[in-house]
């Protein structure tokens, strides 16, 4: 039984019938005569953007959800069940193939941009052919820098099969530095070709990768493998693909530099402004941003270098959209009930993922008392009233959860004394947004953009980069913060703080070098099983081990490596002793 990669099948789908037959297809789309217009080109990349926000629909199993899960500053949380939030957080298993969902869309939006990158040649507008090429370049070097966060070890497809022996190999494991090499050489031609225009006056529109975005990109990249491979520079792979060359620290900053200075993007005045919380409809109910500006909504906001869109169409099953899945998941599980639901107003129900360490909230008003933004991004839910600890057997439970992504209500009517009646469960479905203020699922309602990079993480990068504080204060100063000298304690610390729960934490302890004993300082925390007071533990080996086993990477899925037939080896640290039981409570 031939042993075909979907990924490689997929490709093949959009690729011409002469390879294969006598005949030319006159009548289907094909690489032959396929992109004939402008029209054509956006339509080519746009179904490589329409993979970004797949895995959506299986959130559980994205880069983004695991990176939260398993980071220091939140537990993996949920019901009773939902063991797989909690084994991230451990760095256990219950399913090997849990990231099969994620390595297909990851493969299937590499493969649609390899098709692009094959054939936008054809497109004779030189400023659009730049802008569309550099955006499927660029998407193409997020995909792989998510798979090889993700599992380290991974096929590395540069284009697209020329027949169909070469479609039927499964392509081997390339190594780390390979694909580093393939990612820094698609940013570096993207920055090279893209139009430097402003942030929101590109051609293609709204959420579209830009020049700026790349460059950020680059960076992130770059401090990712140096740090936590140990090098001095990224490197880069030629045409013919070999590794030829490298990107120093020099070009990337000089690369943030340029985003900085050329970008149009910026801080906004209020930090608040940033999250849902701070929308126009829910803040005359929420005394805490009352005095805030309202929330920037998507595709206005400056800080937004680059988001994964979400939609106001979304449905079960369509592909005409997905919901924003993790403000859903991040929710507070079924809040003890309709009253403790209107208690954490404006913070609406979920299934309980991702609860806030209580020593992120305690370390963090240790370092810095002053700081704003820890009110800002935690709600501490036990100093309101009644508080519900174990709704609907929730686990792993420390009474914080975080404010930036997750369920945001507002009132649908009021009662006669000004109370609140009756709530939406996502504030835009009301028609001061995006919907027609019936309609309102709350499970398929949040229409909030996943922001990835933001422009107060460049400041960060370029301080971190360049080892000076210049723009770690700019960050500091829209928080009121003083100025401060740069160390590598402050950096940290800055990042921890600004950027807390936007999926950067895990990524920053692994490369550097800190994650062991970073993982480890849960241990003791207190937390809530079911609603009974306990500490949290070690599960399996324990958090350091764990750790040092796997070196954070996740299990390559099972299915896979059995498709391959020897070709796909798994990653280490994920044998049999890594199955997660139970809390046994």
């Amino acid at each position: 039984m031939k042993n075909i990669l979907y990924i490689a099948t997929a490709a093949l789908l959009f690729t011409g019938c002469e390879s294969y037959l006598d005949s030319e297809s006159y009548v289907k789309k094909n690489e032959g005569n396929y992109p004939a217009t402008a029209d054509d080109a956006i339509q080519l990349v746009t179904g490589v953007y329409a993979t970004l926000n797949k895995p959506i629909a299986n959130v559980q199993n994205t880069y983004f959800y695991a990176a939260e899960l398993a980071s220091d500053d939140r537990f993996g949380g949920g019901g009773e069940n939902d063991k797989d939030m909690q084994v991230l957080d451990h760095l256990l298993y219950t399913n090997m193939d849990r990231f099969k969902s994620f390595w297909s869309d990851r493969y299937s939006g590499i493969s649609r941009a390899n098709m692009a990158v094959a054939n936008l040649d054809k497109v004779e507008d030189e400023d659009l052919r730049n802008q569309l090429m550099g955006e499927a370049l660029f998407l193409r070097a997020f995909f792989y820098n998510e798979l090889v966060e993700l599992f380290g070890n991974i096929p590395l497809i540069t284009g697209v099969p020329q027949n169909v022996a070469e479609a039927q190999l499964y392509p081997a494991q390339a190594s780390p530095e390979e694909v580093y090499a393939f990612i820094a050489a698609d940013l570096k031609k993207a920055i090279e070709i893209m139009p430097a225009r402003a942030w929101n006056q590109t051609v293609s529109g709204e959420g579209h990768a830009t020049k700026w975005a790349a460059e950020a990109l680059l960076a992130r990249v770059f401090l990712f493998y140096t740090g936590f491979y140990n090098k001095e520079a990224l490197p880069l792979m030629d045409e013919e693909g070999a590794i030829s060359g490298s990107v120093t620290k020099d070009e990337v900053i000089t690369a943030l530099e340029d985003c900085i200075a050329n970008s149009g993007h910026e801080l906004v005045d209020d930090f608040r402004s940033l999250w849902p919380y701070s929308n126009k409809l829910s803040k005359k109910d929420y005394p805490y941003v009352q005095d805030a500006p309202d929330w920037v909504k998507d595709g206005e906001n400056p800080e937004q270098v680059f988001v994964v869109k979400c939609s106001h169409m979304a449905s079960w099953g369509t592909t005409i959209g997905y919901s924003n899945q993790y403000m859903l998941h991040f929710a507070i599980r079924s809040h003890g009930g309709s009253d403790q639901y209107k208690n954490l107003f404006p913070f609406g129900q979920g299934w309980g993922a991702g609860p806030v360490s209580p020593k992120l909230w305690n370390e963090w008003e240790t370092a810095e008392p002053t700081d704003p933004r820890r009110e800002a991004s935690i709600l501490d839910g036990s100093a309101t009233q009644d508080y519900v600890y174990g709704a609907d057997k929730q686990m792993e439970e420390s009474g914080f959860w975080q404010k930036k992504i997750i369920a945001t209500t507002a009132a649908k009517e009021y009662n006669s004394d000004g109370s609140i009646k009756s709530l939406y469960n996502s504030f835009t479905s009301s028609q001061d947004y995006y919907g027609d203020g019936e309609s309102d699922d709350f499970q398929l309602s949040h229409e909030i953009d996943l922001n990835v990079i933001r422009y107060s993480d460049v400041l960060l990068m370029h301080s971190e980069l360049t080892g000076t504080a210049t723009r770690m204060n700019e960050v500091r100063a829209r928080v009121g913060l003083p100025d401060v000298s740069y160390s590598e304690t402050a950096l940290r610390n800055e990042r921890r703080w600004e950027l807390a729960f936007e999926g950067t934490r895990w990524s920053d302890i692994r490369r550097w070098g800190i994650a062991g004993d970073a993982l480890s300082q849960q241990l003791g925390s207190d937390i809530y099983n079911r609603g009974v007071a306990t500490t949290m533990k070690d599960q399996g080996a324990g958090y350091a081990a764990r750790y040092q086993a796997t070196k954070g990477f996740m299990p390559i899925p099972q299915s896979e490596i059995d498709l391959s037939n020897g070709v796909l080896s798994q990653n280490p640290g994920w044998d049999a002793s890594a199955v997660f039981v139970s809390w046994n409570e």
